[in-house]
C-alpha cells in the first residue's frame, strides 16, 4: 500500500527538518524498489521557499490544497527560525486543526512544535522540541507537557521530535511502524545513522540508537529500562522480566547489541546523568547526581565521563551546559 506524506515548509524553515525526513521515506522507496510513499512539499503557495540556511526548496502544493492530496496519511511540520511568524497565521493554524481530524499522523520536527501548540493541538499532551527551546515552549503554552530530554514522542496520535536531525529519527520510527524493523534498519544503514552526533544536543543518546536495534523480548526489556533507568536492577530481575535465564539474557545483549546488560544499563544511566548536568542552570552536585542515577559516587561518575565522553563532568558542562541566556534566544528572535 502506498502512503501519501506531506512536509510543510515556510520561509526560514530549517532545511534539514524537511530534507531529513523526506530522505528517509525516499530511501525506503529506493531500497524496496516500490513506491511505498508519495512525497509532497507544501507551502503557503507553490513555488520557491527559502530556508534559513539560504538554500531554496520548491513547493509543489499550497497549504490550502492539502485536501487534494487525499487520502493524506502523514503531515510533518518543519521547524526553523521562521516559525514565530508562522504561528501568527490564523489561516495556517485552522488548516492544521482541520488536518488533525483528517490525517492518520500529524507531527512536527524541532520548533515546528510551536505551530502545533499555537493551533491548540498539543494541549494536554506530551511534546518535545529542540533542547534549546523546550523551556520557551513550556512557558508560552503551559497546557503542553514539555518533555525536555526526549528524542521524539507520540502523544494521543500527535508526534513531536527534538532538534534538526532528530526528525530523521522520528521518520525512521514512523517507517518502522509502517514497514517493519528490517527495512527501517536498512534505511538507517544507508543513511549512515547511529554514528555519534556531536554538539551537545541533549536529546541525543547512543543507547536510544541501540534500543532501536534490539528486537523481540530484548526490545521489551530495553523499553522497561528506558522507562525507569534509576531503578535498582539485578541481572536476575532483568532476565525474569522476559522469562529467560541470566546467561541467555547476556547472550541476547551480546548478539544483538554487542555489549553486556551491565554496560548497557550504565550507559543508559550515564546518559540521564549527562542530560541532568547540562539541562539545568543549577545542576545537583556530582555526588547527588551519581546517587540519583545509581552510578556509585562522584569519583566513579568522573571516571565514567572521562571514559565515554573524553572529558570531566565539569568541562562537559562548560561546553554544553544550559546558560540563563539560552532560555531567551527564541524570545529575542520573536521581538526582532
Amino acid at each position: 500500500m502506498s502512503r501519501t506524506i506531506a512536509l510543510l515548509a515556510y520561509p526560514d524553515c530549517q532545511l534539514l527538518d524537511v530534507s531529513g525526513p523526506w530522505q528517509v521515506f525516499a530511501t525506503a522507496n529506493q531500497l524496496s524498489e516500490r513506491t511505498l510513499y508519495r512525497l509532497h512539499l507544501v507551502a503557503e503557495r507553490p513555488g520557491p521557499v527559502t530556508t534559513n540556511g539560504g538554500l531554496t526548496l520548491e513547493a509543489g502544493h499550497a497549504w490550502q490544497a492539502l485536501d487534494t492530496l487525499a487520502p493524506l496519511d502523514t503531515l510533518l511540520i518543519a521547524g526553523g527560525s521562521g516559525v514565530m511568524a508562522q504561528r501568527q497565521d490564523s489561516v495556517l493554524l485552522q488548516i492544521l486543526r482541520d488536518q488533525a481530524k483528517a490525517v492518520r499522523r500529524l507531527g512536527s520536527v524541532c520548533t515546528g512544535a510551536f505551530l502545533l501548540a499555537a493551533a491548540g493541538l498539543l494541549d494536554g499532551r506530551q511534546a518535545t522540541t529542540h533542547w534549546r527551546h523546550c523551556q520557551h515552549l513550556a512557558s508560552d503554552y503551559p497546557r503542553v507537557d514539555v518533555i525536555a530530554n526526549a528524542l521524539y514522542l507520540e502523544s494521543a496520535g500527535l508526534y513531536t521530535s527534538a532538534g534538526v536531525t532528530a526528525g530523521i529519527d522520528l521518520a525512521l520510527s514512523l517507517l518502522e511502524s509502517d514497514q517493519g524493523s528490517e527495512l527501517a534498519g536498512r534505511v538507517a544503514r544507508e543513511l549512515v545513522m547511529f554514528l555519534h552526533r556531536p554538539g551537545g544536543q541533549s536529546q541525543f543518546s547512543e543507547v536510544l540508537a541501540q534500543q532501536h536495534k534490539a528486537s523481540g523480548p530484548l526490545r521489551r526489556l530495553l523499553d522497561q529500562l528506558h522507562a525507569n533507568p534509576g531503578k535498582a536492577y539485578r541481572l536476575e530481575d532483568m532476565a525474569d522480566y522476559i522469562a529467560v535465564s541470566p546467561r541467555h539474557l547476556s547472550r541476547l545483549f551480546r548478539h544483538q547489541l554487542d555489549t553486556t546488560p551491565g554496560t548497557y544499563l550504565t550507559r543508559l544511566r550515564l546518559e540521564h546523568a549527562r542530560l541532568t548536568l547540562i539541562e539545568n542552570t543549577q545542576p545537583p552536585s556530582l555526588e547527588r547526581l551519581a546517587r540519583r542515577w545509581q552510578l556509585g559516587g562522584a569519583e566513579q561518575l568522573r571516571r565514567l565521563f572521562q571514559r565515554y565522553y573524553g572529558v570531566s563532568p565539569t568541562i562537559y558542562r562548560q561546553r554544553f551546559g544550559r546558560r540563563p541566556q539560552d532560555n531567551h534566544s527564541l524570545s529575542s528572535a520573536k521581538e526582532a
